[in-house]
């Protein structure tokens, strides 16, 4: 007996066992229980979502012996007829090969002549937006008003490509991509069902691999039960991939938590020895940061317990601007691996990167070294302030923070991001023993639509000032000048100086006259 491919063989044959398409379901379910049957339906999607699948499970609907029904029975000689693509008046035309207003013209000629067995004629086009524009307009008119046995089903990759004179006379449905969760879950019971023995975790490969689509979910797995000798193991699903893996993911991402930067060069090692692309790489480094940030943002975002879990260590870790910042390295990475001498060195930059710009590598690394002492995401304590918890030095004075000194202590707490752009907008209203009021002006308000700038502000003046401070962020308008108003005003001073100077130069002023030129004074820049 031939073997039967498991996209064919696990085909739905019934809106119950259609995945992950139950707006669709829904809608198509009610208009067959209430009768009312349009005569043109566009179903849209990517490759492998059930769009064609979905035509003939109508077609059942439309023609099963038991009647008109949301469930056919799947039993009687319709329903097995066109699960075996032979009813004769289900009739499917592929419009990539017979795409010329001929094959449409014929197709609807046949049209006008009364179903051989069925109570409908079902006419199914698959790519629909590769007809000719002249097939499309001979068309139109059978289109808008078919004979009443008559019934359209079109299928596209690419409803952009479809006349809108098209559009408007069918009900179009949208068919979304698979979750990777449904993928997933489908796998699992086709598995079962073939009693072949498999790791859960290496279905998540394949159903990111898949990219949506359910057949080629299948198809993969196919290729993974002949990889694997008849069983589907993780280890043998990424070497069929030719995927990074996660344990050189999270080796990278360990050596960034743990501040090892030769953890990182090792994991870059171990995927340059299997050849693994480098590319590919930096994207799934991308979506785990993008993955991380939402479980410290949007914690229920993250429906996988498991994953969930395994990403807890690094969001506790990593700041929330540490890791918008990784992001943006991994993505900019992969645009720039191409310019690369190679990709090894251009993943391997991209690393050093990363470690870089941790919170607490601003300081060079001295020669040789490939370790920094503190946790990622973690400040170390400037030298001062351990002195001061060691008993060396008495706690800074008071006074030492008020009035205009405010813009001095901005400039010597260590803070970046947004946190040193709240300190920096910000005015000092009041300096306690055991609080520390700022004021912040109404324009910046949404400096304060998360509390993690303000907890590390409050954090770096504790450490300044050696004792326990409460910050306190007031709206209101400053009375003096911010520390950035200071800044802006400097390099405002600065430009005007460089400009007069350019000005009042003799030569300058001599070619101005020759020439009856002028200065552009956004070509200068102070020095």
């Amino acid at each position: 007996m031939s073997y039967q491919v498991l996209a064919r063989k696990w085909r739905p044959k019934s809106f119950a066992t259609l995945v992950g398409q139950e707006h669709v379901v829904r809608a198509l379910t009610h208009a067959l229980e209430q009768q009312r049957l349009h005569h043109a339906y566009l179903f849209t999607g990517t490759r492998g979502v059930g769009k064609t699948t979905l035509a003939r499970i109508v077609a059942k609907a439309l023609n099963c012996e038991t009647g008109i029904t949301a469930t056919p029975c799947g039993t009687c000689s319709s329903c097995v007829e066109i699960d075996g693509g032979r009813f004769v008046d289900y009739i499917e035309l592929d419009a990539a090969s017979n795409r010329g207003v001929e094959d449409m013209t014929s197709l609807l000629e046949k049209a006008t002549y009364a179903p051989t067995r069925g109570r409908f004629k079902v006419y199914v086009i698959d790519e629909v937006h590769q007809l000719s524009g002249h097939a499309f307009n001979a068309m139109l008119k059978t289109l808008e008003e078919p004979p009443e046995h008559v019934k359209f089903i079109l299928a596209t990759t690419d409803p952009q490509k479809i006349p809108v004179t098209v559009l408007s006379r069918c009900l179009q449905f949208n068919l979304k991509q698979m979750p990777p969760g449904h993928i997933v879950d489908h796998l699992s019971r086709v598995l079962e069902a073939e009693g072949v023995a498999f790791e859960p975790a290496s279905l998540r490969h394949l159903a990111k691999a898949a990219a949506g689509s359910m057949r080629d979910a299948l198809s993969l797995l196919d290729q993974a039960i002949a990889h694997g000798a008849g069983k589907v193991e993780e280890a043998g699903v990424r070497d069929m991939l030719g995927t990074v893996g996660d344990d050189n993911l999270f080796a990278i991402l360990d050596g960034l938590k743990d501040a090892d930067v030769q953890a990182m060069l090792d994991a870059a090692d171990a995927m340059d020895e299997r050849s693994l692309s480098f590319d590919s790489a930096l994207q799934e480094l991308a979506t785990l940061f993008h993955r991380i940030a939402l479980l410290q943002f949007a914690p229920q975002a993250l429906t996988d317990d498991a994953e969930r879990a395994r990403l807890a260590p690094y969001a506790s870790a990593f700041d929330a601007e540490f890791l918008q910042l990784c992001y943006q390295i991994a993505i900019h990475g992969r645009d720039e691996i191409g310019l690369a001498p190679d990709e090894y060195s251009g993943f391997a930059m991209a690393l050093l990167r990363l470690f870089a710009f941790r919170p607490d590598s601003a300081k060079p690394l001295p020669a040789g070294a490939g370790r920094a002492p503190a946790v990622a995401g973690k400040r170390a304590a400037p030298d001062a302030a351990a002195k001061v918890s060691r008993g060396d030095t008495p706690p800074k004075a008071i006074g030492a923070a008020t009035g205009d000194d405010w813009h001095g202590l901005v400039e010597r707490l260590s803070l970046s991001g947004l946190s040193r752009q709240l300190a920096q907008h910000c005015e000092l209203a009041e300096m306690g023993e055991a609080q520390v009021t700022l004021r912040l002006p109404p324009i910046h308000k949404s400096l304060l639509n998360t509390k993690a700038p303000q907890e590390k502000l409050q954090d770096a003046l504790r450490e300044h000032l050696g004792r326990p401070v409460k910050l306190n962020v007031v709206l209101g308008e400053a009375e003096g000048m911010t520390p950035a108003e200071r800044v802006r005003g400097e390099k405002r001073e600065r430009q005007e100086k460089a400009v007069a100077a350019i000005e009042g130069d003799p030569f300058v002023r001599d070619v101005m006259d020759i020439f009856d030129a002028s200065i552009d004074e956004s070509t200068i820049k102070p020095v």
